[in-house]
């Protein structure tokens, strides 16, 4: 080949080279729709917000995104980074991290982004009512100003407004996640059903519902599972309580030895000082102690909320003395989870309202956020968080609250009872003595024990 045919061939190489690599997209999204390098998904990938970015990439919604981006702008609301990092419940994160539970995180992420352009200036003034935006999970979220000039997006307020502004798009700073309603309801049913099926597995309890017990005597349990039944049908008659005991999933061999941990957090209680009331009542006027012990030791976890001796004081004799009452009224206190004060305060953070079931079927106990605390019931009713993990053993823990809690339709007739009281200031003798003196009738009026 001469000098000539060399550099025809080298030319035609170099322009058919030249061409491929012009051919090649530069986009690196999937689907090469025209996102730029100044889009407003590249900056929410180059930005601080690496939490939300990192979780967009896992919830592989980068294809959705682009595609709204090519239709029309979009605004962003992002959580900083020590929202996700530090202020997020680690059973909320785990859940929303679960291969099974990808709808729920890409629901939660599409409910921070808005399809249109909405800067800072576009804000509702305070005398304005609020505005709806529809954002790309369908659901709504409402924009307000405070009189004090605060910008609020829905729970969260605006930190650094207009952070990142590109011609497709606006990303604003948010103190805190945004929780949808559908992905709230679904991780509470993950949490508190997560051992029930639609389908009957095989070899499933089967309960006689005669007797409440196991017709068949339940499998062997590895130490530390959950229990086979239940705590409702596991619990000893009570009031409005009609089930018999079940066995537990040990049987009698106790995988947990649940007297002595109840014997621990009730002399906790007596030296923490201030619950000498709520010892009194679980140990001498109700077998509530035994009961709680048995639970335990058949694998069951309990949180008790523990009113003070003050809170206790506002009872009166008659609601301590109708039969059954202090059974009712502690069952209304203890919850069937295990719960901390970090746990507690972390949902109701989240969720603002939270509903616990309660050992007395089927009334629940609200609680909420107030004060930088949690607060249990409304109204007149409420008690708040007083004294925080007084007893905490990974299976009970006891929380002190500063009041007496009653479900609602029992609150007037509780206010009535109490507000006819005239409260004495002495040194108090305690409820048992007060319904054992009552008991005795006047013979219990002229004993010295009873003056």
């Amino acid at each position: 080949m001469d000098s000539h045919g060399v550099s025809t061939f080298f030319f035609a190489f170099f322009f058919i080279f030249s061409f491929s690599i012009s051919a090649l997209p530069q986009n690196p999204f999937p689907n090469n729709t025209g996102i730029s390098s100044n889009s407003v998904l590249v900056a929410l990938l180059d930005s601080h917000y690496t939490e939300l970015a990192e979780l967009v990439e896992k919830a592989l919604l980068l294809q959705t995104l682009e595609e709204a981006v090519g239709k029309h702008n979009i605004t962003i609301f992002a959580p900083r980074n020590e929202a996700l990092e530090r202020l997020l419940d680690p059973d909320f994160k785990r859940f929303l991290l679960e291969p099974g539970n990808l709808k729920s995180l890409q629901t939660l992420l599409m409910f921070h982004i808005i399809p249109n352009r909405v800067r800072s200036s576009d804000w509702p003034s305070h005398k304005s009512k609020p505005t709806k935006h529809t954002t790309l999970c369908n659901d709504r979220l409402h924009l307000i100003s405070k009189p004090s000039g605060e910008k609020i997006v829905d729970s969260a307020q605006l930190v650094r407004p207009d952070d990142v502004i590109r011609p497709d798009g606006v990303i604003h700073g948010i103190e805190r996640l945004l929780i949808p309603q559908s992905v709230q309801e679904d991780f509470n049913r993950r949490r508190n059903l997560r051992s029930i099926s639609a389908v009957l597995p095989e070899a499933a309890p089967v309960v006689d519902p005669r007797t409440h017990r196991l017709k068949k005597p339940a499998a062997p349990v590895p130490v530390g599972a959950p229990p086979v039944l239940p705590v409702y049908d596991a619990m000893a008659p009570g009031p409005s309580l009609a089930p018999a005991p079940a066995p537990g999933p040990g049987g009698a061999r106790h995988h947990f030895d649940g007297e002595s941990q109840v014997k621990d957090f009730i002399q906790t209680l007596l030296h923490y000082g201030g619950y000498n009331e709520m010892a009194d009542i679980l140990v001498n006027l109700t077998s509530l102690a035994t009961e709680m012990g048995r639970l335990v030791s058949e694998g069951y976890v309990l949180t008790v909320l523990a009113p003070n001796d003050e809170a206790m004081a506002k009872l009166t004799t008659d609601q301590l003395s109708e039969p059954g009452a202090p059974e009712q009224i502690i069952y209304y206190h203890i919850i069937p989870e295990y719960q901390t004060e970090e746990s507690m305060y972390n949902s109701v953070r989240r969720f603002g309202k939270i509903k616990y079931d309660t050992l007395r079927l089927p009334q629940k106990v609200v609680a909420e956020e107030a004060d930088g605390s949690v607060k249990f019931g409304s109204g007149d009713g409420s008690a708040y968080l007083f004294d925080p993990d007084i007893y905490t053993d990974g299976r009970i823990s006891v929380q002190g609250i500063d009041g007496v809690l009653f479900p609602e339709e029992e609150k007037e007739s509780v206010r009535k009872a109490t507000g006819a009281v005239k409260v004495v200031s002495q040194a108090r003798r305690g409820k048992l003595m007060e319904v054992a003196c009552r008991m005795l009738g006047p013979f219990g009026q002229n004993s010295q024990l009873c003056q």
